[in-house]
């Protein structure tokens, strides 16, 4: 699968939750698209990444 551009092994029945905790940022701020469909946060854990999916994840930057 592809997470933020970088191709990524990752374990079958991967969850969105554990994509974002692999990446070591914090939730808040954060949104996640799978295969260019934004995820809500409330599916984070229940939506499961398959294999040669496509993951973005976005982090709100502060400043201007």
């Amino acid at each position: 699968m592809t997470v933020n551009g970088d191709a990524v092994d990752l374990e079958p029945m991967t969850t969105i939750e554990d994509v974002v905790a692999s990446l070591g940022i914090e939730r808040r701020g954060v949104a996640v698209s799978l295969d260019r469909e934004i995820v809500p946060r409330s599916s984070w854990a229940t939506t499961t990444v398959t294999e040669g999916a496509h993951v973005e994840v976005l982090a709100a930057a502060t400043g201007g």
